[in-house]
């Protein structure tokens, strides 16, 4: 009925596509307006001439106070207060709505003037001006009240509180506070802010205290009992956000934090988010400028070995964005090659993209017929070897495989790359090489000395190496691990609470391989000024609180000891007094040693590794090979039940 009526109205007055909104929520305002309105009125005229002389002028009296209550609804109507709901009630829809019970009460002057009957017109104004305090007051009030019981209601109704402390008593702290109110999803409770500012401190915010200063805040979180904290600054930056983790790390509380201005998708993102692994290193990101390394690879042929792993897969995004002419992802793991070749067929679809021929090939780098048929076929300009067996422990067990891998794989699309005249050709290595104590450090050395022999020999092709530490969130890296034990309900295992490690992100390592690859002339191992190194049992309480639970308590941390051919502390990948600067401030470049002329012998003499049934006779032929490797029997699961080697 009620819509059919406005229907009617709308057709009469000419108005087109102006629908009532049929929720019952608006219907009991739009009857609230009404009754507030009419009784505020009305009463406001007993107020003042009393109940007798009200009655004696009843009817007129009646008469206008129905009017303006069909003028307050009209108003509210058509300048959009019913679109408001209760759960935006806020100071701005409060002006708004006070703002439009002024105008209602503009129109009651006029409205007097069709009434006839009514009392004392000059005493009249008093009436009306109690009536207009009285309805500016009520109307914003009744939105009001109604949302703050739906915020009782929900606070009774969620369980498992999450006392939650907020850093930052601001316009964004005043979002995180309106999140946890009006969002029934969310358990947290605000229980107090931390602020810097002198003159925010002791007062309140949003009807909660402000503490601080932020240095304080261990002392905060003990006091209030907290759970969770949640950085709330408008204009935070990287710089600021890793000060505040720090200070932060050492309570038994969860960290999540608003997005910063360079992270929003919009204006309105007011998305809560959860500390990510750039935050966890605490320091800033290697921003790399890769403008010249588009202008190189755009147009070219350009081959990624490895394609489908966690370094392989990355170089081939960043290398995609430069618009090669061709570029080919080859790989011996047919599932992670595959995954990355259809995010790139849909970013093709989706953008539009039809000047790249993308190539995907199957095969291993050891295989030199499939090498060669493919360096024949597509005629590589530029290429990028990630293609390795990467996990320390595991190659402990499996040496000859390592090289066969790592070395003669190498090897293998390093003559290739020499045979067709490629332009550059790019290893990934790692800081393990550097004075190895295990088979994968030993393999990718020898890797490098077969890269620094072909830049040697190769009229040309330039040959360089890229060497840096562990890799945040790769397969195989501590990150991932961790992650599976904590959800797993723990423990987390660590091999040693003393151990460090230097850590960069995915695309931190692959906008260095690019760069590198930018500043290869031939037979350079270059290596990233890669900050302060982490210790590991600090990233593994990091992420323990990163979901929301107490290292210690909630997931306890065992250490299991250093598992075969682990160091406890990785070599000293920089040192810059005698590295080789470079136009990057961030990427040196490692001094070259005297060339080893016996490299094509050494290949030679490894190839009796595959023959070989005993690992430590194999890890024996590598240190007579790579002088600076020395394993440790002690490790060898081969030796276990034999006497040991003298």
């Amino acid at each position: 009925m009620l819509n059919a009526y406005i229907s009617v109205i709308n057709q009469t007055m000419g108005i087109k596509k102006l629908k009532f909104m049929p929720k019952m929520t608006h219907l009991l305002f739009l009857l609230g307006d009404l009754l507030i309105t009419f009784g505020f009125t009305f009463a406001s005229f007993i107020g003042y001439y009393g109940f007798h002389e009200v009655w004696a002028h009843v009817n007129p009296i009646l008469i206008y106070c129905a009017s303006l209550s069909f003028v307050t609804i009209s108003v509210f109507y058509f300048s959009g207060v019913y679109r408001i709901l209760p759960k935006d009630m806020g100071l701005f829809e409060s002006v708004f709505i006070l703002g439009h019970s002024a105008v209602v009460n503009i129109i009651g002057i006029f409205v007097i003037t069709f009434v006839k009957y009514l009392p004392d017109g000059a005493e009249f104004f008093w009436v009306w001006l109690l009536a207009s305090l009285a309805l500016c007051f009520a109307l914003p009030s009744l939105r009001l009240c109604v949302r703050g019981f739906n915020l009782l209601l929900q606070l009774s109704k969620k369980k498992n509180h999450i006392r939650t402390l907020v850093i930052g008593a601001g316009a964004a702290g005043k979002v995180v506070v309106d999140e946890s109110r009006r969002n029934k999803d969310n358990n947290n409770k605000i229980i107090a802010f931390v602020d810097d500012d002198v003159n925010k401190i002791g007062g309140t915010f949003a009807g909660l205290p402000v503490k601080g200063p932020v240095s304080k805040i261990a002392t905060v979180i003990e006091y209030y009992d907290i759970d969770e904290v949640i950085i709330a600054i408008s204009d935070l930056t990287p710089e600021r956000l890793h000060d505040i983790l720090g200070i932060v790390e050492s309570c038994p509380v969860r960290v999540r934090r608003l997005p910063m201005l360079s992270e929003m998708q919009g204006p309105n993102d007011v998305r809560i988010i959860d500390v990510d692994l750039n935050d966890l290193l605490c320091r800033d990101p290697v921003i790399l400028d890769n403008s010249e390394v588009s202008n190189m690879l755009g147009g070219k042929s350009v081959l990624v070995t490895g394609a489908g792993g966690s370094i392989g897969s990355e170089l081939t995004r960043q290398i995609f964005n430069t618009h090669p002419k061709k570029l080919i992802l080859f790989d011996i793991y047919e599932n992670g090659v595959y995954d990355i070749q259809q995010e790139l067929k849909r970013k093709m679809r989706e953008e539009e993209i039809n000047d790249i021929e993308l190539i995907t090939l199957i095969g291993s780098t050891y295989n030199d017929f499939r090498v060669e048929q493919l360096f024949k076929e597509y005629r590589p300009d530029y290429v990028y070897h990630a293609a390795a067996y990467k996990h320390v422990p595991l190659m402990e067990d499996s040496p000859a495989e390592a090289i066969r891998t790592n070395v003669i794989g190498t090897y293998n699309v390093a003559s290739m790359a020499d045979k067709y005249q490629a332009k550059k050709m790019v290893l990934v290595s790692t800081d393990k090489a550097v004075r190895p104590t295990n088979v994968m450090g030993a393999t990718k050395r020898f890797a490098e000395m077969i890269i620094q022999h072909f830049a040697d020999a190769s009229k040309k092709t330039a040959y360089a190496a890229v060497r840096f530490g562990n890799v945040l969130g790769s397969n195989g890296s501590v990150v991932p691990l961790f992650k599976k034990q904590i959800e797993a309900g723990g423990p987390v295992t660590i091999t040693d609470k003393e151990i460090i490690r230097y850590f960069m992100t995915i695309p931190e390592a692959v906008s260095l391989i690019l760069q590198c690859g930018l500043f290869a002339q031939g037979g350079e191992i270059f290596i990233l000024d890669m900050g302060k190194p982490v210790k590991i049992i600090h990233l593994a309480e990091k992420l323990i609180r990163q979901a929301g639970l107490v290292p210690g308590k909630d997931i306890k941390i065992i250490e299991t000891g250093l598992r075969p051919g682990e160091k406890l502390f990785e070599e000293l990948l920089l040192d810059k007094d005698h590295q080789i600067k470079t136009e990057n401030k961030k990427i040196y470049i490692e001094p070259r040693e005297k060339a080893n002329i016996s490299v094509m012998d050494d290949l030679k003499a490894v190839s009796v590794a595959f023959s070989m049934e005993d690992t430590n006779d194999v890890k024996t032929l590598l240190e007579q090979i790579i002088k600076t490797y020395h394993h440790d029997e002690r490790n060898d699961k081969s030796l276990k039940g034999k006497p040991k080697r003298k």
